[in-house]
C-alpha cells in the first residue's frame, strides 16, 4: 500500500558544506535545471560549448516535469526548435496519431525521462542541491558561483533560467516585482484590476468569522488589504500553486491523506461558496495519458493560495520553505476536505474521493510534485521592456529570438472586502492579437550591469506582458536562443549586448527557431 511520505515534501536542499569542495569551470553555467535551462544546455551543447546545470534542488525540467502536464500554448504553429522536439519527443513516447507527431499532454514522469535522456546523450553535467551564495563579478563580469555547501562555478557566460531571478539579483541586474502601475508603460491591463468576471465570486459569500459581524474577525483566505484604485501599481504577484497530478485508477491511486497542521478552519470560504450554491474549485482537470489529469486552479477559491507568494520572490531559503509547506498544506488540504468534511455535500464528496495521488508519480519527493508554481517572481528591466503594447501588435520588435502567443494571463494577486463581501482581484484574461516577437534585448541586462549574463525566464517585461509569455514553450525557446547567443559572443569574444544580431537571427532559423509570424 503506497502513502505519502511527508518528510521528503519540502523545498529546501541539502546544504551541508562539502568535506572537499568542487571548483567546476565551464564555457556556459546554466543556472536553474528548468525546462529554459535543459534547452539552454542542449543548444549549447550542440554549439561546441562545455556546459553545466546548476540546480538549486533535486528537481529536473521545472514545471514541465512537475506537473504541467497540459501544455499551456496558445498557438502550436509559433513553437519551434528545441520546444518542438521535446512535444515530438513526448509524441513518439505514446504514439502520437498527430500529423506533425507532436503530443501536447504527458505525464510529469514522461517528461522527465525525456529530459534525462537528452543531457544524458549530450553529456551534460547537472549538479543538483546547489543553493548560491555569492556571485563574484568583475569589471561587469560574472567570474564565479560559489554555493553554500562550498561548490564553486566558474564560466565564460552564464544563464539565469531560474523562476525567480536569484542570479541576476545577485549580479546586481535590475528588476522589478509586483504590478507596475498603468503610468509606467501607459499600458491598459496593469496594476491592480477589477471586473473581469472569470475566476471571481459568483455569488455573495460574507467574509466574516461571525457573518454580518465585521468585528468578529475576517476568516481565512480573505485579508483586510485595501481597496486601491484601478490600474494601481503594488507589490502583489500572481497567485502561486501546485499543478496537482491526480489519477482515479484504483490500483495506482493514493487517497488523500491528511497533511500535517490540517486545520479545517482554513477551508470556511471555500465551504460557504458552495454553500452558496457554486461548485466549480476542481473544475479544471484536463486530461492527460494513463488515467491521469493535470489539476489546476479555477473559479474564486480553488487551489490557488492567493495572496500567499508575495514575499517569494525576495525570499530566502528559509522564508521560501515556509511558504512552499503553507502552499502544499493548503493544496493537499483542500483536497482532504472535499473528500471528507461534512460540510461538503455528500455527492462532492464521493467526486473528489475517486481521485487521489498517482503512485507511479515523484517516487523521491512523497509522490507529490517537488515544483511550486512560481508563476511571476522578479523580471529584469532592461533596454527593452516588452509591454501590453508588444502583446497587441501595436510595438514590433525587430530582433526577434521566438514567439509569445498565450492570452495575457494573471490570476488573481489579492482577494479582499469590499461593501461586506469577498471579492477577488487581478485576475486578467486578454487574448493578444497574434503570436508576437520577444526582443533578443529583453533578454540581456543593461550593458552597465553585466555583459555575460542571459536571462530567458525572468526577462524583461511589464507584469502584464510576462503573464502572457510566462509559458513553457516559450521558456525552452528562450532558452535555446540564449544559449545560441552565448556561443556567438563567446565566438566573437565580445559581450552578449554586442552580439550581431543577423549571425544570432541566421542561426535561430538555421536551429528551427520561428521568429516570424505570417498573418
Amino acid at each position: 500500500m503506497h502513502s505519502i511520505d511527508f518528510g521528503k515534501i519540502k523545498y529546501e536542499a541539502n546544504s551541508a558544506v562539502e568535506a572537499s569542495p568542487s571548483l567546476v569551470h565551464a564555457d556556459l553555467c546554466v543556472y536553474g535545471g528548468t525546462s529554459a535551462g535543459i534547452a539552454a544546455a542542449i543548444q549549447a551543447r550542440r554549439m561546441g560549448l562545455n556546459v553545466v546545470i546548476v540546480e538549486y534542488g533535486r528537481h529536473l525540467g521545472g514545471l514541465t516535469a512537475g506537473g504541467l502536464g497540459a501544455t499551456d500554448i496558445g498557438n502550436k504553429a509559433a513553437i519551434g526548435g528545441i520546444a518542438r522536439e521535446f512535444y515530438e519527443a513526448v509524441g513518439k513516447h505514446y504514439g502520437s496519431e498527430e500529423p506533425d507527431g507532436t503530443k501536447w499532454t504527458f505525464e510529469p514522469s514522461v517528461a522527465k525521462r525525456i529530459y534525462e535522456a537528452w543531457l544524458q546523450s549530450a553529456q551534460v553535467a547537472v549538479y543538483f542541491n546547489q543553493q548560491l551564495d555569492r556571485v563574484d563579478m568583475r569589471e561587469g563580469n560574472i567570474t564565479q558561483l560559489t554555493m553554500r555547501n562550498g561548490n564553486r562555478f566558474e564560466a565564460a557566460v552564464f544563464i539565469d533560467a531560474s523562476y525567480e531571478g536569484d542570479l541576476l539579483a545577485r549580479a546586481g541586474v535590475g528588476y522589478h516585482v509586483g504590478r507596475e502601475a498603468n503610468s509606467i508603460y501607459r499600458e491598459t491591463l496593469g496594476g491592480v484590476h477589477y471586473g473581469h468576471p472569470n475566476h471571481n465570486f459568483k455569488a455573495w459569500v460574507d467574509p466574516y468569522t461571525i457573518p454580518g459581524k465585521p468585528d468578529s474577525g475576517l476568516i481565512p483566505g480573505v485579508t483586510d488589504a485595501p481597496v486601491l484604485r484601478q490600474g494601481q501599481g503594488d507589490a502583489s504577484v500572481q497567485a502561486y500553486n501546485f499543478r496537482i497530478c491526480l489519477t482515479n485508477v484504483p490500483d495506482n491511486r493514493i487517497p488523500f491523506p491528511q497533511p500535517p497542521g490540517y486545520d479545517p478552519d482554513t477551508y470556511t470560504l471555500l465551504a460557504r461558496y458552495i454553500q452558496a450554491g457554486v461548485w466549480d474549485a476542481m473544475r479544471l482537470h484536463k486530461t492527460m495519458p494513463n488515467g491521469k489529469t493535470d489539476l489546476n486552479n479555477f473559479g474564486a477559491v480553488s487551489t490557488d493560495y492567493i495572496g500567499g507568494g508575495d514575499k517569494w520572490p525576495e525570499g530566502g531559503t528559509h522564508i521560501r520553505e515556509s511558504l512552499f509547506q503553507e502552499h502544499f498544506r493548503y493544496n493537499l488540504g483542500m483536497l482532504y476536505f472535499l473528500s471528507h468534511d461534512e460540510r461538503v455535500p455528500e455527492p462532492i464528496r464521493r467526486e473528489v474521493g475517486q481521485w487521489g495521488l498517482p503512485a507511479d508519480e515523484y517516487p523521491d519527493s512523497g509522490h507529490w510534485t517537488p515544483q511550486l508554481y512560481v508563476r511571476e517572481a522578479r523580471r529584469m528591466v532592461s533596454e527593452v521592456v516588452m509591454t501590453e503594447h508588444h502583446c497587441r501588435g501595436y510595438d514590433v520588435v525587430d530582433d526577434p529570438v521566438g514567439l509569445a502567443a498565450y492570452t495575457m494571463d494573471s490570476h488573481n494577486c489579492r482577494r479582499l472586502v469590499i461593501d461586506g463581501r469577498c471579492v477577488n482581484e487581478g485576475n486578467v484574461e486578454t487574448v493578444p492579437a497574434a503570436p508576437y516577437p520577444i526582443s533578443y534585448r529583453a533578454i540581456v541586462p543593461r550593458g552597465e550591469e553585466c555583459v555575460n549574463l542571459l536571462v530567458p525566464v525572468c526577462l524583461s517585461a511589464s507584469h502584464i506582458a510576462f503573464g502572457s509569455i510566462r509559458m513553457e514553450p516559450v521558456f525552452m525557446i528562450l532558452g535555446q536562443s540564449a544559449a545560441t547567443a552565448a556561443a556567438l559572443a563567446l565566438e566573437a569574444g565580445c559581450a552578449v549586448q554586442d552580439v550581431e544580431y543577423p549571425k544570432l537571427q541566421a542561426k535561430l532559423l538555421e536551429d528551427r527557431q520561428v521568429l516570424a509570424w505570417k498573418k
